[in-house]
């Protein structure tokens, strides 16, 4: 077993070395943020979905924009609104008259990395061709369907204290977000390198460091990332912890939870911890990749009660609890 490991971790140090020159690029334009930009690559070395949170002029639009063309792929930026359309985001059947028939135009969904701003601004339909792609990788039109390229990515935005016009995304929706991630605010050093890099006429240029092929190989790497039994059964306690929280000494915590985490967190935990191991160069699982990862895994995955929220209780207090009350192997 500990050869195995120490061959998985030796292709893993070869493998990832091209980390730092693409760390190098997306600092080229992105000062600071290096929280949402771990995660975002974790989103890329697993190929879960992310939902990003947070107020407007927060770079999320400018990381996801700089992720993009360090990655030699298909960009596309789709801005929801309340009156777009499903066809809009998949495309639709036009009649040409030349040859008398009906043709197949693709929309914009037809990339690898799409950044879908302000997504709680569109209706229901939309959401749902959305989720189709997001699930199934595969859109319907007509009566085609058509299979999306790998990698493809949904980086999603919104905002949370502008709630006119908006439409709360289904829970069905965002439990297939892999990660959702709360965005804060730079450092005043952060901000005045920003604002100096902003207000000067030097442009930065962005070199693609890796293509789609290699990350279809990373991917399958990340995958064969050693995790042990035991850290294994520290996720299952976890997840389990928001079920049945009464079995781990957290039974006040009980009428807080409306619904508790579904086996997708489970899924994710284990997929988002091998990302963060190949991203520090090791070819295995620690109980603090898990640790590192859970809040941006769970977050969206544990509802409240009316009692919680009446306490002003969150679903991150709670994770919290369960994180310090379950035992680390």
């Amino acid at each position: 077993m500990n050869s195995d490991i120490r061959e998985i971790t030796e292709k893993v140090e070869r493998e990832s070395k091209f980390l730092d020159i693409l760390s190098m690029e997306i600092g080229k334009v992105i000062v600071g943020q290096k929280y949402m930009v771990d995660r975002l690559l974790t989103s890329l070395f697993t190929g879960g979905h992310v939902l990003l949170e947070g107020v407007p002029g927060l770079a999320k639009t400018e990381t996801v924009k700089t992720l993009a063309k360090a990655v030699d792929v298909k960009y596309q930026r789709i801005q929801f609104t309340p009156d777009l359309l499903p066809a809009d985001l998949i495309g639709t059947m036009i009649y040409n008259q030349n040859t008398n028939k009906f043709e197949t135009k693709k929309g914009p969904i037809f990339a690898n990395i799409i950044l879908a701003d302000e997504i709680n601004r569109s209706p229901a339909k939309v959401q749902s061709a959305l989720l189709e792609a997001m699930q199934e990788k595969h859109v319907t039109i007509g009566e085609n369907t058509f299979y999306l390229e790998e990698p493809f990515l949904v980086l999603a935005t919104q905002n949370p204290i502008e709630q006119e016009g908006t439409y709360p995304l289904p829970e069905a929706q965002v439990d297939r977000f892999m990660l959702k991630l709360k965005i804060t605010y730079p450092t005043p050093s952060e901000e005045l390198e920003i604002m100096r890099r902003v207000t000067s006429q030097d442009k930065a240029e962005i070199k693609p460091v890796i293509t789609a092929e290699e990350i279809k190989r990373i991917r399958g790497i990340v995958r064969e990332i050693y995790i042990d039994e035991k850290v294994e059964k520290y996720i299952i306690d976890i997840v389990n912890a928001t079920r049945t929280p009464e079995k781990y000494g957290l039974k006040e915590i009980e009428s807080l939870i409306a619904f508790p985490a579904s086996p997708r967190a489970s899924i994710y935990l284990v997929l988002a911890a091998k990302a963060q191991a190949f991203m520090k160069r090791r070819g295995f699982v620690t109980p603090e990749d898990i640790r590192t990862i859970g809040m941006d895994v769970l977050r969206h995955r544990i509802g409240v009660t009316y009692e919680a929220e009446a306490e002003e209780i969150t679903s991150e207090d709670i994770v919290k609890k369960i994180f310090d009350k379950v035992e680390i192997p």
